[in-house]
């Protein structure tokens, strides 16, 4: 399939566009990633022509961006504007006849990108089938941001209404978290260095931890938060998927296919949870009032738009366990939550301690363990520790820090975005997320999704600026097994 040259984009005049579509999509115009005939259609409902959106489109680049008046110039009159409402298919006939006007070059082909509530996905999909937008010119590709559907069954039938109108070669279900450059590094590091791959099994390593944290609340998403929570939000995708890199097999090689395979085998191997078992391997919480950042906040209960007896939760943790000859036995604790001490996202690897202490009778008797910790947000760093003893005297341990960044001062961070952005654009959808992918994760998480909704008991508070309920440590399964909260 070559490359689009239309790259229509639903609610483009939503949060997400405005935020992350269009800064991206702007830093691969720097970057010069963007080919002569590519144009964009922000279709919006708006009553807007294409004139108000430019200038919105200049607003939006100077607020986040030096001035760079040639490649601003380039990027704004890439862009068409079409007034329409998603959900009305009489407005899809105005979508057609832009994408139908030429343009330079021969590519007929285009890219929808649905930036808009997950709730209309199928009925933008259905329409977009009905109009002929799916097939009219060309070879089409079409992006779906996460959550795929509430449940399983919301989405096998969200895959059933997108392969009515596309192959699956054509659909990108994007998850954000993928295209974090500390994500891929995770991939790379693990593959690239012959001296990690021996220690990387349950001989070696006695726990793993997934941690995202968030500072912030839930700000305006009162409407969608307080109907999805923290573990449809976050642990159904986002930890799930960082979970499949650490524990996946080394693949034959870098097809996506291939790629994909070796992370659906890890999610086959989750031991299943059940229902009366619930409660010991998942926690759930809801964040009282606080400080954070030296401001008082409100509970979440009462944020805008919040049930007063809302049971959705703001924190999830929950313990996994990977049952396959390299993980079993290895516990895997992820966990997410809002208004926590800090915004950091991490993953901490625990080896295990040596199998006979040399050290009795020494300060050495008890010594740190050692922990490989790799960092991807807002910190972007490789953390590996190790015991040595002290200078002087007497046998004193010391912990050693090897420590790097990722990136070095004059490299410039790009946006989870603009990297998925360019394999839609290029292709490639290594880092784009299979059905069944999706169809195993929301497997492994469902019965913890219909116990917690069919009772309020056990749901935790904790205070705002705090790591989350202080209950969120029982089910670690040894006395030296706790949450690491600091890189």
């Amino acid at each position: 399939m070559s490359g689009p040259c239309n790259f229509v984009v639903f609610g483009a005049t939503g949060h997400l566009v405005t935020t992350k579509l269009l800064p991206s999509l702007y830093h691969l115009e720097l970057a010069g990633r963007l080919d002569a005939p590519m144009g964009f259609i922000a279709f919006a409902r708006r009553d807007w022509n294409t004139q108000r959106w430019r200038a919105h489109l200049e607003h939006v680049l100077a607020e986040q961006f030096e001035a760079n008046s040639d490649a601003a110039r380039r990027f704004v009159e890439r862009f068409e504007y079409v007034r329409g409402d998603h959900t009305d298919p009489a407005d899809y006939q105005r979508l057609l006849e832009q994408i139908g006007k030429p343009r330079p070059g021969v590519c007929e082909n285009v890219v929808f990108y649905l930036a808009i509530p997950p709730d209309d996905f199928i009925e933008v999909v259905r329409n977009l089938g009905d109009t002929g937008l799916n097939s009219v010119v060309g070879q089409h590709r079409i992006v779906v941001e996460k959550p795929f559907g509430t449940d399983l069954s919301s989405a096998r039938e969200l895959n059933t209404e997108l392969h009515r109108h596309y192959k699956e070669e054509q659909i990108y279900r994007i998850d954000h978290f993928l295209g974090k450059e500390t994500v891929q590094n995770l991939f790379v590091f693990r593959f690239a260095n012959s001296v990690i791959e021996p220690l990387w099994n349950r001989h070696y390593v006695d726990h793993v931890q997934i941690t995202v944290a968030e500072e912030s609340g839930i700000g305006e998403r009162a409407d969608y938060f307080d109907h999805s929570g923290t573990l449809r939000d976050m642990v159904q995708n986002h930890l799930l998927q960082v979970l499949t890199l650490v524990a996946m097999e080394p693949p034959a090689n870098l097809d996506a296919d291939t790629l994909r395979d070796e992370k659906v085998k890890v999610l086959r191997s989750i031991r299943e949870i059940h229902l009366d078992s619930v409660d010991e391997v998942a926690l759930r919480g809801q964040y009282g009032a606080g400080e954070v950042n030296d401001a008082e906040v409100l509970a979440y209960r009462d944020e805008p738009g919040v049930k007063q007896d809302s049971t959705t939760e703001s924190y999830a943790a929950i313990k996994i366990h990977v049952d396959n000859w390299r993980w079993r036995g290895v516990p895997f604790y992820l966990r997410s939550g809002k208004r926590l001490a800090y915004r950091r996202s991490l993953v901490a690897i625990r080896f295990r301690d040596p199998p006979h202490q040399l050290f009795g009778n020494t300060p050495c008797e008890k010594v740190d363990p050692n922990w490989l910790v790799l960092a991807i947000q807002p910190e972007e760093r490789i953390r590996f520790e190790l015991q040595a003893r002290a200078p002087g005297l007497a046998m004193v341990p010391r912990q050693l820090q090897i420590d790097t960044d990722f990136r070095t001062d004059r490299e410039q961070r790009l946006d989870a975005y603009a990297t998925l952005l360019l394999d839609v654009i290029d292709g490639d959808r290594s880092l784009f997320i299979r059905f069944d992918e999706v169809e195993m994760a929301w497997q492994v998480i469902e019965p913890v999704l219909k116990h917690w909704g069919q009772t309020s008991e056990h749901l935790c508070t904790y205070p705002a600026g705090s790591w989350g309920p202080k209950e969120s440590s029982v089910f670690f399964e040894k006395p030296h097994q706790s949450w690491r909260n600091e890189l």
